[in-house]
């Protein structure tokens, strides 16, 4: 179990660290798009696209890298007052009760359309936009299994700390 653990993290680990990349593309292409407006006069559609697409692939996959790492948005009003045991219990069940089941409905709703999406491989409406729209889409996908993954590596963590009464 606990190499299936730690090989989780390290996916969710590369996951997060692609997403930092993105950034960087994101940045680069946006200052693409903008000389090649307002110095030559020239749309890139294709480019402004991938800018966006980019931007969805980032927060898509950091999910699971940002529950990692414990930097999530989170309500400390009385979290931070509570004992690290007690902490430890709210990780343990919000995983449980919270974080599997909105996990497991993103990964419901979305594969039909991710399906549909790719069965007719779809692509931008623009013209001189990107044709691998399915893709995009595919990454709800992805968001949904990152956080599962992940949530079983809180769930193995929380659960030995518990058992060991180690907080």
């Amino acid at each position: 179990m606990k190499h299936l653990i730690e090989w989780a993290e390290a996916l969710t680990e590369g996951c997060g660290r692609l997403a930092g990349w993105c950034s960087l593309a994101i940045l680069l292409l946006t200052l693409t798009v903008v000389l090649l407006r307002y110095v030559f006069g020239i749309g890139a559609t294709a480019i402004q696209e991938t800018a966006l697409y980019l931007h969805g692939t980032i927060f898509t996959l950091a999910a699971g890298f940002t529950l990692k790492r414990d930097a999530h948005v989170r309500v400390d009003v009385f979290y931070r007052r509570f004992s690290a045991r007690s902490q430890c219990w709210i990780d343990f069940l919000g995983t449980l009760l919270f974080l599997f089941p909105l996990a497991l409905t993103i990964f419901g709703f979305s594969w039909a359309y991710v399906l549909g999406s790719w069965r007719i491989h779809e692509s931008s409406v623009e013209a001189g936009g990107l044709a691998y729209v399915y893709l995009q889409k595919s990454l709800l996908l992805v968001l949904s299994t990152s956080l599962v993954l992940e949530g079983l590596a809180q769930l193995y963590r929380k659960g030995i700390s518990l058992k060991r009464g180690e907080y």
